[in-house]
């Protein structure tokens, strides 16, 4: 090769390596993950199965949150025995083989008269994420944090606080999913936003970022790749960061089942765009609404609500369940509530 040919060839290389430089997009970090040699592979979803009559009630049941345990199962109700319009609840088990147990309020520290939504509580257990309505800092809805020094306390959590104007606005958050990306030495928040300026339509997924916990959140950005043309909601992240669920309108989606599907998304790196969503399928969807996912910490199981047929009240919780075929083990994580 003549080197007038090497040199062309080469500023070709660099100019595409340029153009696939993942910093351009707002999740962009340092140059340090870490790919797996081999990637999890599971099998398919099962058939979902309803969370039955001691947990679901005649109301809403609706928006889970799973505990790294696995023995405490968060979510939203507006049943009888609430302080408002929507409550935060929590049952409980012994083991993971245990039945749910009855739900309990979280109780005034937490929820108000007002709507306490869709909430997200941490892996290391100690921070509650959430959404409300009660008169605020921002907006019509805006995003809280409850924080607790015992992690297997469900009723040991401070008042929420409004996580500012930095991420809340005028137009309403909520649902918010918490990450914390250690390959890039960052806290990642995603929510949803109704009706922004710079959406794609109705509600779609921001992201906000920081460095610590000292550190206030940024303005949301719009992820692009996530979003339709209509409503895009709650999402639930696996623990590395590679597998995200989201409540989508099918409206423009290839694959849509019903009026609201569940959707799975992935990427190589924490620093990459999310692929294309993906419908979980007719085993998990159906032609009714089926919404707000939450994937325990193992990524085998993942917690939803659906209004389809055959339910206890308007909407109930659902479960489905999957089995890692092949890639990296995670820890074992059935550990007994004492």
């Amino acid at each position: 090769m003549s080197p007038l040919r090497r040199t062309a060839t080469l500023a070709a290389l660099t100019a595409l390596a340029a153009a696939c430089d993942p910093a351009t997009h707002p999740l962009a970090g340092p140059v340090g993950d870490v790919v797996a040699d081999v990637q999890p592979e599971w099998s398919p979803w099962t058939t979902p199965v309803n969370l039955g009559p001691v947990v679901n009630s005649t109301a809403n049941d609706q928006h889970p949150s799973i505990s790294k345990d696995g023995l405490s199962l968060y979510f939203i109700s507006n049943r009888a025995g609430g302080y408002g319009g929507n409550d935060i609840w929590v049952t409980q088990r012994a083991d993971a083989d245990a039945p749910w147990g009855p739900p309990q309020n979280l109780g005034p520290a937490i929820n108000t008269e007002f709507s306490e939504f869709a909430p997200n509580l941490t892996i290391d257990g100690h921070r509650l994420y959430m959404n409300s309505d009660r008169p605020g800092l921002c907006g019509g809805s805006d995003l809280y944090v409850a924080r607790r020094q015992d992690k297997r306390d469900d009723f040991g959590w401070g008042g929420p606080e409004n996580l500012g104007c930095g991420v809340n606005t005028a137009y309403g958050e909520f649902g918010p999913t918490f990450f914390d990306d250690e390959a890039n030495h960052r806290q990642v928040l995603y929510f949803t936003s109704q009706n922004r300026p710079d959406g794609l339509g109705d509600f779609d997924v921001y992201v906000s970022t920081r460095s610590s916990d000292e550190d206030a959140w940024g303005p949301g950005t719009n992820v692009t790749e996530l979003n339709g043309c209509c409503r895009d909601t709650r999402t639930a992240i696996s623990r590395d960061g590679l597998e995200l669920f989201l409540s989508s309108d099918v409206t423009g989606r290839p694959g849509g089942i019903g009026g609201q599907d569940l959707w799975v998304s992935t990427r190589a790196t924490t620093s990459d765009p999310w692929s294309t969503p993906a419908n979980l399928g007719p085993t998990v969807n159906t032609t009714f609404f089926d919404g707000a996912p939450a994937l325990s910490f193992d990524g085998t199981t993942l917690y939803f609500f659906s209004n389809r047929p055959g339910g206890i009240g308007l909407n109930d919780l659902y479960v489905t369940t999957r089995t890692r075929r092949r890639g990296p083990d995670v820890a074992d994580v059935r550990v007994a509530r004492h």
